[in-house]
């Protein structure tokens, strides 16, 4: 196996390594998650009504000339 062989498969298996090891943060992406819907939530309650007549006078502008 020459130099080039070598160096290579001993990246490869670093890499490898390393990837194995990398777990990430599930719980703080779930917080996230929920917390955004949370979030949506709150708002599209309290806007409600608010956010229906936007949605309609934007679509009736667009219809109408």
């Amino acid at each position: 196996m020459n130099k080039m062989n070598a160096w290579c498969l001993a990246r490869y298996t670093r890499v490898l390594t390393a990837l194995r090891e990398e777990r990430g943060d599930v719980p703080g992406w779930v917080l996230v998650t929920v917390m955004t819907a949370g979030l949506v939530v709150a708002i599209w309650s309290v806007a409600d009504g608010q956010l229906k007549t936007v949605l309609s006078n934007a679509l009736r502008s667009v219809s109408q000339p």
